[in-house]
């Protein structure tokens, strides 16, 4: 018999539809009646790729006598993490302030007011490992409900005050300048892995939004060192077993300091940004490895990653068959039955050993450089690249016929704004048609689906799309049609992004706090309005909003934009500086406000072949903070960049703080302008 959750369309919560738990989705019924009953709310929040939640399932929730616990003591609400990353935020908050750590799934006990009182994450069914079972931690909240009224009224008291102090006015920390961004550098210097890349120890998270920012520093000093931090991470990455050295693609982080061991989980957001960082990389350098790796990953994303309307799905699960990581994994015997006289030199290049390096299997990585590999070997690199290419292609098929991974199906605002943006780039970076389409019929599909009435809406799946979109998603969606403007000068996607940025400006801003806030002012009622300042796994919607604000600010003329924009980033310019690693977005968009965009102005026919080759030459070339426009007549008319710019032949203008560099029609003189 299936509880509330059967009707709902996250996969997620589908997954929880027949649990003996009286599920209930996040809404007014499931609190009404938690007033109504005066019971308190057990709300457990996790996402469908989430390993631990899948344990906790299947060893509590589907465990008929804690069920009926549960039932019987609570109001019990299930809320996926990616469709409510308000509510996320919220009670993520308080779990961090209860017991000092958060993670998935999240365990969260309420008053019937939504306020929280008692949280932790992951409970086993028993006392284990010095953690109490589900069923003690079940009784003793029941129990202090019941019997200890004034114990939970001091905790629900603690927690006013701190979501109190953190919707607090917001003021300067700081001086944009430069020095910022000299501070933000050296403080990486101090914390990178020379020897692996990356920052730290395990477990590794891809630090892409970081050294995005560090990327940006380079072109802006050529300090040697600040691109070779970037490179060596990006290639260890990408080497390691976090990326699928088979289908592309890259996991969500490595449990261990090396990149080796993934979590096997595979998000849409993290190789949006990867691919963005891998299409800019490649700029910079022209290094092979980088390009093919960031091709590949767009290969997986059209692959296995996009729905028939366009919409790019969430995720792949970690597990497959009840074990975490067996889709991907080879046994040394495999790979010799599989690839024959190709099996030696393919088996040393990703380091397959007979007695594994993961459970008995092996996850395929690449130990060594592969010039090295190619000389013990004796074979020249295109002929051991020839070979690797040749044996992705017969694993890949052989891997098809392993039962799968789940796929999350559904299609999220923020994450989908996040990879149109890397797939628009990489098609213009790499001119590749084909990407071009994916980007342009991606575009169509969220302004048609998602975008409703002028806002965004945060989730889509079976056809109906539903839940007010956030911060976030409202920015993301707007720098993924900047993307496409700068792709295709079709003056549609320039409109669009501006209409979602006076959105966000007319909904999300708030003049008491002086701040952006993650949920609209007309949005659902919660007991905190979230506003969170950092870039973590993704970026933060304020920082998304800063950049997008300087662009628009930049191609349009808009002081107001700018302002805004310069005002929430001077909020966290001294935390900047002290710690990159949380705020690498917000870093990016600093670096524009401070050291102002580099602009480029196509005058003329955006189908005239001399203005397309001017825009390629553009392309070539890595450039901090790019603003580009370009058109003529009706499709200028109030781009404040394009005014007066008009010429009788495709014309370019490099410029940079007010001054330009002379007009030129020459594609090769435009790429020594940026050079």
């Amino acid at each position: 018999m299936p509880n509330h959750l059967a009707a709902e369309t996250s996969p997620y919560l589908l997954q929880h539809a027949h649990n003996p738990v009286d599920w209930r989705p996040w809404g007014e019924d499931a609190l009404s009646l938690a007033r109504t009953s005066r019971r308190p709310i057990l709300l457990s929040i996790g996402y469908a790729a989430c390993h631990w939640c899948h344990v906790m399932e299947r060893e509590s929730f589907e465990d008929e006598a804690i069920a009926a616990l549960m039932n019987e003591h609570f109001v019990c609400i299930k809320v996926d993490r990616e469709e409510r990353p308000d509510l996320d935020a919220i009670y993520m908050q308080a779990t961090q302030a209860m017991t000092g750590h958060g993670g998935w799934p999240m365990t969260v006990f309420l008053t019937p007011e939504g306020e929280p009182f008692f949280a932790g994450t992951y409970y086993p069914p028993d006392d284990r490992h010095g953690m109490p079972s589900f069923r003690r931690v079940l009784l003793g909240v029941a129990g202090a409900w019941r019997s200890k009224p004034e114990s939970v009224t001091r905790t629900t008291t603690q927690m006013r005050e701190l979501y109190a102090s953190s919707s607090e006015k917001s003021r300067a920390t700081g001086v944009l300048d430069a020095s910022l961004f000299d501070r933000a550098i050296a403080s990486m210097r101090q914390r990178y892995d020379r020897r692996f890349g990356g920052f730290d120890g395990a477990p590794k998270f891809p630090p892409t939004m970081t050294l995005d920012f560090a990327l940006r520093h380079w072109a802006r000093t050529r300090d040697v060192e600040t691109l070779e931090m970037v490179t060596n991470t990006f290639r260890r990455m990408s080497r390691g077993g976090m990326y699928d050295q088979v289908g592309g693609g890259f996991s969500r982080y490595s449990v261990d300091a090396y990149w080796l061991v993934p979590h096997f989980e595979k998000m849409l957001y993290d190789n949006a940004l990867l691919v963005r960082l891998g299409a800019h990389l490649w700029q910079a350098t022209h290094n092979v490895e980088i390009r093919r790796v960031t091709e590949e990953t767009l290969g997986w994303l059209t692959r296995e990653m996009t729905s028939p309307e366009g919409g790019f799905y969430s995720s792949l699960d970690a597990d497959s068959e009840g074990h975490e990581g067996r889709y991907y994994v080879w046994d040394a015997g495999e790979l010799d039955t599989l690839l024959g006289e190709d099996a030696s030199l393919v088996k040393g290049y990703w380091g397959v050993t007979t007695e594994g390096n993961f459970e008995g299997r092996n996850i395929l990585f690449v130990p060594n450089d592969p010039s090295a590999v190619a000389d013990i070997d004796g074979v020249t690199e295109p002929e051991l690249r020839t070979a690797i290419d040749r044996a992705v292609r017969i694993l890949y098929e052989a891997r098809e016929k392993r039962v799968r991974p789940a796929r999350d199906e559904k299609i999220l605002a923020s994450w989908n704004g996040l990879m149109l943006r890397g797939v628009a780039e990489a098609a213009r970076v790499f001119d590749d048609d084909d990407l071009r389409a994916v980007a342009i019929r991606s575009g169509e599909f969220l302004f048609r689906a998602l975008v409703q009435g002028g806002r965004v809406l945060r989730t889509y799946k079976d056809g109906a799309a539903k839940i007010g979109g956030f911060l976030e998603d409202h920015a993301a969606v707007a720098l993924g049609a900047v993307a496409l403007y700068q792709l295709t000068f079709d003056r549609a996607w320039l409109d669009r992004a501006q209409q979602l940025g006076d959105v966000i400006l007319a909904k999300f801003w708030d003049d008491d706090a002086q701040s952006f806030f993650d949920t609209a002012s007309d949005g659902e009622v919660l007991v905190t309005r979230p506003r969170d300042l950092t870039d973590n796994a993704m970026p933060s919607g304020t920082s998304l909003a800063a950049e997008l604000l300087l662009i628009l600010g930049d191609i349009l003329a808009n002081g107001v934009y700018t302002a805004r924009a310069t005002q929430v980033l001077e909020a966290v310019a001294e935390p900047m500086a002290r710690y990159p690693t949380a705020f690498g977005h917000a870093l990016g968009a600093a670096d524009m406000a401070v050291r102002g965009a580099i602009e480029v102005v196509l005058s003329g026919d955006r189908h005239d072949a001399r203005f397309i080759e001017l825009a390629h030459a553009v392309s070539e070339t890595y450039v901090p903070s790019l603003v580009m426009v370009g058109g003529e007549g009706e499709e200028a008319k109030g781009i404040a960049l394009l005014e007066n710019r008009e010429r009788d032949e495709p014309t370019a203008f490099v410029c940079h703080h007010s001054t330009c560099a002379a007009p030129t029609t020459s594609a090769a003189v435009v790429r020594g302008q940026l050079g």
